[in-house]
């Protein structure tokens, strides 16, 4: 597994590199393909942050996991372990959708399978008005919500602003493949 380790108001130092690389490097046994990781540590105040993001090569999934602690290799084995979690229920998902097939069970067992997993509740369609990023945030501060689609009138491209723990706000653009 490939594993990029960049710091954020921390110096990464060669120990905590190699402590999160080893650490992330026990979750290739999960993957049937190579994996590449991106490990971001940041320190804000007492707060050690450990974000990892994981492009998986199937439909562009993106595994994402973040922790934060008072210890960053606190922080580094709890985004680990909720990384294993998220892999493990995505591959049971994968399991049962792919490899079961439906017509070894009756309707009803399939609704009870079913009924335990989380599923879309509610669709809402709207028309996406091309605006730049200061107005979609402005329009998302009006809603009272915490993040707002877009149509990007720079690039033609959907974007989400959303709105940071932090107070501040962040932006999400499409990276085609």
């Amino acid at each position: 597994m490939k594993v990029n380790v960049s710091g954020k108001n921390i110096n990464v130092t060669q120990a905590l590199k190699d402590y999160a690389e080893k650490k992330l490097g026990k979750l290739e046994r999960l993957f049937d393909t190579p994996v590449e990781a991106q490990v971001t540590l940041s320190v804000e105040k007492e707060r050690h942050i450990v974000e990892v993001t994981m492009p998986l090569n199937v439909n562009g999934m993106l595994l994402r996991g973040e922790t934060e602690t008072n210890d960053m290799y606190s922080s580094i084995d709890l985004v680990v372990d909720k990384l294993e979690k998220q892999i493990e229920k995505y591959k049971t998902k994968i399991y049962r959708s792919f490899k079961k097939s439906p017509s070894k069970y009756n309707a009803q067992e399939r609704r009870e399978m079913d009924a335990n997993e989380p599923r879309v509740v509610k669709v809402k369609r709207f028309a996406l008005k091309p605006m730049d990023v200061e107005e979609a945030v402005m329009q998302m501060e009006l809603l009272g919500h915490d993040f707002f689609v877009f149509s990007n009138a720079e690039t033609d491209q959907v974007n989400v602003v959303y709105k940071r723990r932090d107070g501040n706000y962040g932006l999400i653009e499409p990276d085609l493949l």
